[in-house]
């Protein structure tokens, strides 16, 4: 790549006003979990093949839905897609996990995305 064009790359985005590659990926994730969740999605395995959610009793941060984390003794483990999900679907607030509909939730990720709460921004650093 043109050195000269690598620094150009954010401020097309935002002219353009799109997602980053990286925004885009998150944001697919937490559609695709969205849809497990809600029994909506292709993949043929149930909701408690890949998730369990968090016995929140006496928790008094974030949304009641969370989802648990499950330990990991391989480094490998951690990069699958149920491993990796986790913690972005627990950050979101409580009006976007209760969506009634897939098109309400992913208006709710724009408005998150405008905000700039950093949910979309260094999303996949540990």
């Amino acid at each position: 790549m043109i050195p000269e064009l690598k620094k150009l790359y954010p401020e097309r985005l935002d002219k353009l006003n799109l997602w980053s590659l990286e925004e885009r990926r998150v944001r697919a994730d937490l559609i695709e979990v969205y849809k497990v969740v809600h029994g909506l999605s292709a993949i043929s395995l149930p909701f408690q093949d890949l998730f369990e959610f968090e016995n929140t009793s006496g928790r008094t941060r974030g949304h009641s839905l969370k989802l648990q984390k499950k330990r990991c003794r391989l480094d490998l483990r951690l990069y699958f897609f149920s491993e990796r999900v986790v913690n972005m679907r627990n950050n979101l607030d409580d009006q976007s996990v209760t969506a009634s509909s897939l098109n309400s939730f992913k208006s709710n990720l724009s408005g998150l995305r405008k905000q700039s709460l950093g949910l979309f921004m260094d999303s996949c650093v540990r």
